[in-house]
């Protein structure tokens, strides 16, 4: 077992305190701390350390003996460690997105190396040629957008919402993919027609505090003051996509195609080894409407928070992809928890203190577990695997 360093990811929309907290590391710059990286994306690959000095980056140690780090099964599935573990501090609301499917991230990588497109240009949609199915657990109160409402709430809230009431019939001619083609591609005129009446009705009542984040209005609103310079189209999705307010150890998982935003909070992500995010608004990043269209899941999505398989000392949550499962641990007192990796994991350390495989482990230390070693926690301790099925 390797003692492990993420990377951090400084976007704009992250917090200033937690994750600094979380990792028990000074911010004097006041920078945004979104996103701490746990894995080999070369985007922001993870460092071990080998020794009391000696350090490597993760993907070269897995490189180095592959069958020894992976295990024959996960060599032979993926060649590489098939997942990314996160930590998120969302402060503002992220993009409205979708993922691709591997299929599809594969053909768009590729089309886009042929385009000569550098791997980092700002306007590149394919990082990399993998999908990113994704799960998450909530460690404070969170706030997301999750697919789109069923039919009936959405046919209610365009007659309800009195900007909206001239889409209801469109709605329901068209149906969900005729609605959002829609105002996705109306020009940006007739988006400043139909949301300034909006601005007017809802920015007083934010600033007097008088809207509820239950609503989609309090969410449309506080976009509106992140972007006071535009009124942007993703404020269309704030209301035609499921709010879904998530309790701390709460999980939800979303799959490719499915149109998603994070809102507020803080959460364990895990996900496939990937960076791929096509985006459709609230953000300052690229936006690509027409991609965004081309692999978004347009039907009606019931939010439905991930189910744990319950053992001692563990909450197993089981996820509908090859790539990854995550486990919550919480041990108390003379608890231990003893077994031997069948693969590949990541361990997390979220709250306490205890030994794993003889290490101290407290708040925001994470470790490298090869496959096939035997494994020991003990103490007061409450940590995340990420592990393959």
């Amino acid at each position: 077992m390797f003692t492990l360093t993420g990377k951090v990811q400084h976007y704009a929309w992250g917090g200033k305190e937690f994750i600094p907290q979380f990792l028990s590391i000074s911010n004097t710059e006041n920078r945004p701390f979104a996103e701490y990286w746990m894995g080999v994306h070369p985007s922001a690959p993870a460092v071990i350390r080998l020794g009391s000095h000696a350090r490597t980056g993760l993907p070269e140690l897995i490189r180095s003996t592959p069958h020894r780090y992976l295990g024959a099964r996960v060599q032979q599935a993926f060649g590489d460690l098939p997942f990314l573990l996160k930590v998120l501090d969302v402060r503002e609301m992220l993009s409205i997105q979708v993922h691709p499917t591997k299929e599809e991230a594969r053909a768009g990588f590729e089309r886009e190396n042929r385009e000569g497109i550098p791997a980092d240009a700002p306007n590149r949609n394919y990082r990399d040629a993998n999908h990113k199915p994704e799960m998450m657990l909530a460690l404070s109160d969170f706030w997301l957008l999750h697919g789109f409402r069923p039919e009936a709430d959405l046919a209610s809230l365009l007659e309800t919402v009195p900007e909206f009431r001239e889409l209801a019939p469109v709605f329901s001619s068209v149906g969900y993919r005729g609605l959002y083609q829609l105002v996705m591609e109306w020009p940006q005129s007739t988006v400043d027609r139909v949301l300034k009446p909006m601005a007017d009705r809802l920015l007083p009542l934010y600033d007097q505090q008088q809207l509820d984040k239950s609503t989609p209005e309090f969410w449309a609103a506080r976009a509106m003051k992140t972007y006071p310079d535009r009124l942007d189209r993703g404020i269309f999705s704030i209301f035609f996509f499921n709010l879904v307010h998530l309790k701390k150890g709460e999980a939800i998982f979303q799959g490719a195609g499915l149109p998603h935003a994070y809102l507020e909070g803080q959460n364990i992500e895990l996900m496939s080894n990937s960076d791929n995010v096509l985006r459709g608004g609230l953000t300052p990043k690229h936006v690509d409407v027409p991609e965004l269209m081309k692999h978004t899941l347009f039907q009606a999505i019931v939010p439905t928070p991930m189910a744990p398989e319950v053992l001692p000392a563990e909450k197993r949550y089981h996820c509908p992809v090859p790539d990854f499962s995550l486990s919550l641990l919480e041990l108390q007192g003379e608890q231990e928890y003893d077994y031997i990796s069948n693969g590949p994991e990541i361990l997390l350390v979220l709250e306490g203190e205890g030994l794993i495989n003889g290490k101290n482990a407290g708040r925001g230390c994470s470790f490298f577990v090869p496959a096939g070693e035997r494994m020991t926690a003990s103490g007061n301790l409450r940590f995340v695997r990420a592990f393959v099925p």
